[in-house]
């Protein structure tokens, strides 16, 4: 069971690798056309979902690079410090293209309005110690990964990074659904892809672990 599930994060960790490759022709690309990669042309406006989504998943992305590494620091475990770490640099990777295309689109970095906005969610209930959008951690529970080692860092990484995910996903198709830049709607596209087949994977892990998400 071990090495079959080594080499299902094998495979996961090098198609991620193969998507930072094509991340990086993906932001090419939009700096190669009018200074838009709107379908509509022009910029978007600071408004829209493509910027909405920049913005809101650069967060989200950021507490994701967060709890990676602190769980490469609690655990030896190899599978699990190949997953943090592959989660990490793919994340980082793609907050950096969506701060990159708001620089490109010369728009604020920092959200106008209510979290999830753009996706017609800016009424929901704010978060919580500090939880801003749906499937982020809390201050608490970070504090609490920061706390374990062994394998109880390792299950409780799982599970607040599967719950993590889940999240991402529905934020990212809410671009695939709204977005009207091509590029940005096929990075969405793949996050929703890599991200679903990593919570496959986690539940594996889970499971070995005798515990799940």
């Amino acid at each position: 069971m071990r090495r079959r599930t080594t080499t299902r994060t094998n495979w996961i960790v090098g198609s991620a690798a193969a998507a930072v490759l094509v991340a990086g022709g993906i932001t090419a690309a939009v700096a190669a056309t009018d200074g838009s990669g709107s379908d509509s042309g022009g910029a978007p406006a600071s408004s829209s979902a493509d910027a909405g989504f920049a913005r809101d998943m650069a967060v989200h992305h950021q507490q994701a690079v967060e709890m990676s590494y602190i769980v490469r620091d609690r655990t030896d475990d190899v599978e699990i410090r190949r997953l943090a770490y592959d989660i990490a640099q793919t994340q980082a990777n793609q907050r950096g293209m969506l701060l990159g295309w708001l620089d490109l689109w010369e728009l604020p970095k920092v959200p106008e309005g209510a979290p999830m906005e753009w996706m017609g969610m800016g009424d929901a209930p704010a978060g919580e110690d500090g939880a801003l959008m749906p499937g982020m951690a809390t201050n608490s529970e970070l504090a609490r990964l920061r706390g374990l080692s062994g394998k109880k860092a390792e299950v409780l990484y799982l599970q607040l990074m599967t719950r993590h995910h889940r999240g991402g996903v529905h934020m990212a198709q809410g671009c695939v659904e709204r977005c009207g830049v091509e590029v940005e709607r096929r990075l969405a596209r793949g996050m929703v892809e890599s991200q679903e087949s990593e919570i496959s994977l986690m539940a594996t892990l889970l499971k070995a672990r005798g515990a799940k998400a």
